[in-house]
């Protein structure tokens, strides 16, 4: 009779009952969000495409000035 007391459901229970409990959860911390009006959306949205071509221009004048670099150093030590 012990033995059968400590008998644990099968994996496919026990499973189901993991997913049930993380579905519930999930739904409980999503009631918990505070989701962004559409002009806080707007402004970080054009924060975001700023930061990215600020960014963008800063690598692309960096690649070229290493370019510059490179190619001086390259054209002294071939004598061209």
């Amino acid at each position: 009779m012990a033995a059968e007391a400590n008998k644990q459901p099968n994996i496919f229970v026990r499973a189901g009952k993991r997913i049930a409990r993380w579905f519930r959860e999930m739904r409980s911390e999503l009631k918990k969000v505070v989701w962004p009006t559409k002009s806080q959306m707007i402004n970080n949205t054009v924060i975001v495409l700023l930061s990215v071509l600020v960014v963008g221009v800063f690598v692309w004048v960096f690649d070229a000035v290493a370019n510059l670099v490179v190619q001086g150093i390259i054209s002294l030590c071939t004598g061209a």
